[in-house]
């Protein structure tokens, strides 16, 4: 099979080389086939007294063993063949034509033709990860369908960390999709989490020297003063900045010409009537 190719359901897809397989599945044949016959001259021996009972019992076993060896073997070589169970094609190929594998290794990589049931895995943070459970309620939209939303839901989540990128993956299972997708389209997700989000939502004005989930804002401090408080980003949106930690306590910030000031600088408050 190549990468692209497809096949219907029941197809032979892939195998092992069956040289050694064939060859020891005939050894235990004839391992057998001698037993079988050491066995009827033991019988016959019995019956004119010439061989013990012990020495017919004991043919009798090594029969049975042979037998046994034989099932094993032939039931091995039942799992050297992997047939398609459903029609698909070849997303990739994981290991080439003659080449020794470990047991229980994957081959081919496959999706099925037709299949309405979808996987998009997502990175997070691990305070995003703690907050995700399986189960949970989900919308999904694909890149190549910007205007189309479908529902999914939390179905695996990851015990460890990914090597390359160092987020922590969440897999989301879409059902009934209706457009067509292929493998490796990008999409984005809302996850609902069922936990009350307590941030704040502060205008972009008032965010300075932000870096990454860091940032600063100026808070008012006694009558004249102002004070530089660090705050942790929790996302943007259209509205503002919602801030997750930093601003326990506080309720006002200072908005305009954060830029110019720091912690020396003396200002002046002016109240404004509503």
């Amino acid at each position: 099979m190549e990468e692209g190719q497809s096949f219907p359901k029941g197809k032979l897809i892939a195998q092992l080389l069956l040289t050694e397989i064939d060859a020891g599945l005939q050894q235990a044949q004839l391992a057998v086939d001698k037993a079988s016959r050491d066995y009827q001259r033991v019988q016959n021996l019995f019956a004119d007294s010439v061989a013990t009972l012990e020495q017919l019992q004991n043919s009798k076993t090594a029969l049975e063993l042979t037998e046994k060896q034989l099932s094993t073997v032939a039931f091995n070589k039942k799992y050297a063949f992997i047939y398609a169970d459903k029609p698909g094609f070849v997303v990739k190929k994981l290991a080439n034509e003659g080449e020794v594998i470990a047991g229980g290794s994957p081959v081919l990589a496959c999706s099925e033709n037709g299949n309405k049931s979808w996987e998009l895995k997502i990175g997070l943070s691990d305070k995003e990860w703690a907050k995700v459970s399986i189960g949970n309620k989900a919308q999904v939209m694909l890149e190549a369908f910007p205007d189309i939303w479908w529902e999914a839901e939390v179905f695996r989540k990851s015990g460890a960390a990914d090597m390359g990128t160092g987020s922590f993956q969440v897999e989301l299972k879409l059902e009934n999709l209706t457009e067509s997708a292929a493998i490796g389209m990008f999409g984005k997700a809302i996850i609902q989490t069922g936990l009350q989000q307590k941030s704040k939502l502060i205008p972009y004005e008032a965010l300075i020297e932000a870096d990454g989930k860091i940032a600063f804002v100026f808070v008012p401090m006694g009558t004249n003063r102002v004070k530089k408080q660090p705050v942790v980003i929790e996302n943007f949106s259209e509205k503002g900045v919602s801030i997750s930690e930093g601003l326990e306590g506080v309720s006002e910030i200072v908005l305009g010409n954060s830029a110019f000031l720091n912690e020396f600088s003396i200002i002046q408050f002016i109240k404004t009537q509503p």
